[in-house]
């Protein structure tokens, strides 16, 4: 994502690894329809990862009791829009604008570049003007757009984890903060052309600067929280199951067909046959680590639990996706399903893992996207062209930076205006406590009040 020039041409976007190229050399197209090419393609792969907000409500929504299904779509929504707001103002020019070796410009608001105001707004337009516009190689908007959903995604990776016992308004000011400072820094690291980018790191689209970012902020907030009220009794696990599983099954497909903009939009180009034909390859290795995500998590479950377990196999479909996000230009396809594989293999053992030390995670987005972001991440220095160590320092580094950041937002919101809802309340369910009102009246309490 970092604005790297070469030529005439600049290639930006949210994730992963550049190919920087003087695009009207490579294409045999003119400059300006590489640069209508480009643009299209970060904003219709910016509107399919924003489908992926859907997604996670879905999904959500799914996995949690009914007594906080509304509550917990509120939020989804919430945290869109608050997203979008706050990287406008300002977590855009953090992770991009003047970018040293740790982060950005604190700068104000991004708008478009002046150059297109004055060519949208000219009577009769110059070559020149046309020339200067098209000569940034994508409209300036269009990478805004395709950057903000993509903090919207990490933000959403919290706030399944943290459901059911965790107030509205507090979660929203960590989101504020996570928007505005703690998913900027990070991600200027390597895709604003910071510190980690000069060492070599490598995420083509964020398994560790979205997805483990989300990860370490998630299981900071699930820590300082606390377990549900009565997760935990006489040393073991109490079952909380989901109250709708088509729910959750279609929030997963919508985050599935949602990920070929996540990782298709992320080679930041489409100007010439060889970004079609990268994008491509993208595609294919996404859906094929996605597969074997699934059946990996029903041979597992099938052998450890003598049962397929449905939700197991919707969270290995997604470690899947996760774990084949920072390399998903791999060319040799089989890689791919042994990627998505392993990924869901993980996410399936952490889960009981997490038990063990009683870190409540509602929907498994601790063992979908961090343990499985990790591993994506080692994974492109083990079968691809990046350097282990130089990974590892990677992960590590946005581990401790984010796990450090959240862990002082989540306290001090504790200590101050409380982040959880009272016993009473978590026992009433959120909805009647934060809304006033029930997802499903008709099967709730509202149904024995007629």
């Amino acid at each position: 994502m970092t604005h790297f020039k070469k030529f005439s041409v600049t290639v930006a976007g949210a994730a992963g690894a550049l190919v920087l190229m003087n695009t009207a050399a490579v294409a045999a197209v003119s400059e300006e329809t590489a640069y209508v090419l480009n643009t299209f393609s970060f904003l219709v792969h910016g509107f399919l990862v924003m489908l992926m907000a859907a997604g996670f409500a879905m999904l959500e929504a799914g996995l949690v009791r009914t007594k906080n299904t509304a509550t917990i779509c509120l939020k989804n929504i919430a945290l869109y829009s608050m997203a979008g707001l706050v990287f406008y103002i300002i977590g855009y020019n953090v992770m991009y604008v003047d970018v040293g070796s740790y982060f950005g410009s604190f700068s104000l608001l991004y708008n478009s570049s002046g150059a297109e105001l004055a060519l949208i707004n000219a009577e009769d337009a110059t070559d020149a003007q046309v020339a200067e516009v098209v000569g940034n190689g994508y409209s300036v908007m269009s990478d805004w757009f395709f950057q903000m959903v993509f903090v919207a995604t990490t933000a959403s990776i919290v706030s399944g984890t943290l459901a059911e016992r965790i107030k509205v308004w507090p979660f929203m000011i960590f989101v504020v903060v996570l928007s505005a400072v703690i998913y900027p820094v990070q991600a200027s690291w390597t895709w604003g052309g910071g510190w980690l980018s000069e060492m070599g790191f490598s995420d083509f689209a964020g398994s560790t600067l979205v997805h483990s970012c989300g990860g370490w902020a998630a299981l900071m907030g699930a820590l300082i929280l606390g377990a549900r009220k009565g997760r935990y009794a006489n040393g073991g696990a109490r079952p909380m199951p989901g109250a709708n599983l088509p729910l959750a099954t279609l929030g997963t497909f919508i985050l599935w067909f949602g990920w070929f903009g996540f990782n298709g939009g992320s080679q930041l180009a489409l100007g010439s046959a060889m970004d079609a034909t990268a994008i491509s390859i993208i595609y294919v290795n996404t859906n094929l680590a996605a597969a074997a995500g699934v059946v990996a998590a029903m041979a597992l479950t099938q052998f450890l639990y003598g049962k397929i377990d449905l939700t197991m196999c919707l969270n290995g479909a997604l470690a899947g996706l996760v774990a084949i996000t920072a390399g998903p230009d791999l060319q040799n396809h089989a890689i791919a399903i042994v990627v998505g594989a392993i990924g869901a293999v993980l996410a399936v053992f952490t889960v009981p893992l997490l038990d063990k030390f009683k870190i409540d995670d509602v929907v498994g987005a601790i063992p979908v996207h961090l343990v499985a972001g990790i591993w994506g991440t080692l994974a492109v220095g083990i079968f691809g062209s990046g350097s282990l160590g130089t990974q590892i320092i990677g992960i590590v580094a946005v581990g401790v930076f984010v796990c450090a950041a959240s862990a002082i937002v989540w306290t001090v919101l504790r200590l101050t205006v409380g982040i959880r809802v009272s016993e009473e309340d978590e026992e009433l369910g959120l909805d009647m406590v934060e809304l006033g009102l029930e997802a499903y009246p008709e099967f709730g309490r509202g149904s024995q009040k007629l």
